[in-house]
């Protein structure tokens, strides 16, 4: 049997448990026909670069398959037929990879990432504004001192008949 990758976009207006839901049914497509699934890696909710059938954003789902061509191709056609998926591409390759796959290990390194920037931990110094201190914009908070230190101008004179 072939070794393949197969990542599918379903719509972004499913929730986590549906989109579970048709992974376990295109297991089961799969398994009835002579094949069997590995891995299967949820990377969530991802904006795409262009719209795909209205959507602005999908969730990605990869799956490591051991299968005939029969059982791929019957995969692939009830995915065409889906309103719910938007696209699919499978991939034969050689052997499957190790542990967890090049997006998961990008999810993982920003996580950590934004853990140790500390965003929003002032105490570190961390927020927007990096160490900047509130307290130095004034009791209106915009900046210019208080409006009654500074001279008002004179109104001017409005012309006759205007109102």
């Amino acid at each position: 049997m072939a070794l393949y990758e197969h990542v599918f976009l379903a719509r972004q207006d499913l929730s986590q448990q549906q989109v579970d839901e048709m992974v376990q049914h295109y297991k089961g497509v799969v398994e009835a026909n002579g094949g069997s699934i590995g891995r299967i890696e949820n990377w969530g909710l991802k904006s795409l670069t262009y719209r795909v059938k209205k959507n602005r954003k999908a969730y990605y789902t990869l799956m490591d398959i051991t299968a005939p061509a029969a059982a791929l191709t019957e995969m692939e056609r009830q995915m065409g037929l889906s309103e719910d998926v938007l696209r699919y591409l499978t991939i034969k390759v050689e052997k499957h990879e190790e542990g967890p796959s090049a997006m998961m290990q990008k999810r993982d390194r920003d996580d950590r990432e934004r853990g140790e920037r500390g965003f929003g931990d002032r105490e570190r110094g961390g927020g927007r504004f990096g160490d900047r201190d509130r307290g130095d914009r004034g009791p209106r908070g915009g900046g210019f001192g208080d409006r009654e230190d500074r001279p008002r101008r004179p109104r001017e004179a409005s012309p006759e008949g205007a109102e």
